[in-house]
């Protein structure tokens, strides 16, 4: 599927990881948002199921191995050009995710990945809606 200006929306799914208080987030490498933190993920192949795309989409951005938790949210991110036709299109499924194997290592599509605490989140110029559902998974009242 093409994914600038897409004939349908895309859907993806991200996970939140949470590791002793702490939200594993990605600096993305790629458009939409390249350079921005983010929480991991990408999208859903054909014939794979949602769980096991979140599972693959975070062990290929982060290195890590998860078990999916809680979903957070569902959300759509609409991006559009300068003549205001969509140029990206995504139904975002994000979910709590808790680390259980792997080695912590940017690859595939992130440019970095961290763990943050609540207090480091703020600094990180994050959407008001990416930091709400990362707060969600932390478990802090917005």
């Amino acid at each position: 599927m093409i994914r600038e200006y897409p004939e349908r929306p895309i859907l993806g799914v991200g996970a939140v990881g949470v590791s002793r208080g702490r939200a594993l987030l990605v600096k993305r490498g790629n458009e939409p948002a390249k350079g921005a933190w983010s929480i991991p993920g990408g999208k859903v192949e054909i014939g794979e199921t949602i769980h096991d795309a979140v599972k693959r989409e975070i062990r290929e951005e982060t290195g890590l191995d998860i078990e999916v938790g809680q979903r957070l949210r569902i959300l759509q991110r609409i991006f559009r050009d300068d003549s205001g036709r969509v140029k990206y299109h995504y139904v975002l499924i994000d979910y709590r995710a808790v680390p259980i194997g792997g080695t912590l290592s940017a690859s595939s599509d992130a440019a970095d990945v961290r763990l943050f605490t609540a207090g480091g989140l703020r600094k990180l110029g994050l959407a008001d809606v990416t930091l709400e559902v990362i707060q969600k998974a932390l478990g802090i009242r917005a």
